[in-house]
């Protein structure tokens, strides 16, 4: 087997025990590509601050959504490693930048299995790019690539936010749930901090310093998650005929006080039921599978704010998961990479094409 694929996700503790979430937390926390703050200042904020006290109540929320089989995001990746391992001739395996199993991991296993393995297709488990989602986790897997001095070449899928298959995908997902009745969807995509905007627009003039920035075009775009996410937003509203007014758009998951991007998803579910609107879905584009900040941050949390102001109806729509048309969509670009197509490739990151010297680089 001369190929191979790895499906790469954020990653999970192995149980719900506090010593568990602490050092899942730990490693998560301590990326300078989520909190891009000094090493010694991060270590200070995370190891003396952050871990301690958010660990237990992490680990609580981590009570009310476990399976049986364990972790959602960790059942739910093998699940969709399996399926798509039917649809394509290549073994398809998974890989966390979080926890286990580590991208040398799965490198490892591929490689004892296929000892003639000269290229594998890395499919990060994130359509939109950010520095701390996207960027970190490729520049991990590069990182653990050259450390292990593998004989086979890497590669790794673009991020896939306007891509047709993946909208496709999207679309038929949230499809079902239009049939009901509801006032308004919301789109609520994880929060970044504004400075990882700015840090990440190659420009150094365009995000978030022009009014309707996301709809002018710019070379920024190819590495501003913003933009991503509203031209993901806007496309899905379009395909499906949602008119104006009965969607809206939204970031959650904010950490710390400094500005992220808005409007925030605690504070528009608590506001919707005052603007009139009682029957609310919630769909979470930027993950592919079903995890704590879907199944705990919005299924329970969200709901529960919701229905305190007011509201009557709350529906989660579940991620992609293992929806067959993204199977079908991951299986054609393995097909395509097979062939010899390069189109859906990422090529370079953000923080290669930043000026030095600038402010904004990355710490």
């Amino acid at each position: 087997m001369k190929r191979a694929v790895v499906l790469m996700n954020l990653g999970s503790p192995d149980s719900t025990e506090v010593p568990d979430v602490k050092r899942y937390l730990d490693e998560f926390l301590m990326d300078g590509r989520v909190i891009d703050k000094p090493w010694l200042f991060r270590a200070m904020l995370v190891k003396g601050i952050i871990v301690p006290f958010r660990a237990p109540k992490s680990a609580e929320a981590y009570k009310s959504i476990w399976t049986k089989e364990g972790s959602p995001l960790i059942v739910l990746s093998e699940q969709l490693a399996r399926a798509l391992d039917q649809e394509v001739e290549e073994p398809v395996v998974i890989a966390m930048r979080y926890g286990t199993p580590s991208p040398r991991e799965a490198f490892d296993k591929l490689l004892q299995a296929h000892p003639d393995l000269k290229e594998v297709l890395l499919i990060p488990m994130y359509p939109h790019y950010a520095m701390s989602s996207y960027e970190t986790a490729v520049e991990y897997a590069k990182e653990q690539h050259a450390e292990g001095r593998y004989p086979f070449r890497l590669e790794y899928i673009k991020p896939y936010y306007d891509n047709a298959e993946y909208l496709e995908a999207l679309c038929e997902s949230i499809r079902p749930y239009l049939d009901t009745d509801y006032d308004q969807i919301l789109f609520s995509y994880h929060g970044v901090p504004e400075r990882h905007i700015y840090k990440g627009d190659i420009t150094q003039q365009h995000c978030l310093k022009k009014e309707g920035c996301c709809d002018t075009p710019s070379a920024a775009h190819q590495y501003c998650y913003r933009h991503q996410c509203w031209t993901t937003t806007k496309e899905v509203a379009r395909r499906l005929g949602i008119p104006d007014g009965k969607w809206g758009f939204s970031f959650q998951s904010r950490l710390g006080r400094d500005p992220w991007l808005q409007p925030y998803t605690a504070q528009r579910l608590e506001e919707l039921p005052k603007e009139g609107v009682k029957k609310v879905l919630v769909a979470c584009p930027a993950f592919i599978s079903d995890c704590l900040e879907t199944l705990e941050e919005i299924a329970e949390e969200g709901k529960e704010s919701f229905v305190h102001a007011g509201g009557e109806s709350f529906t989660m729509i579940p991620c992609l998961n293992v929806h067959p048309l993204w199977v079908r969509a991951m299986a054609t670009w393995v097909e395509g990479f097979r062939a010899g197509n390069t189109d859906m490739l990422q090529r370079g990151s953000a923080h290669e094409l930043v000026p030095k010297g600038s402010i904004m680089d990355i710490i």
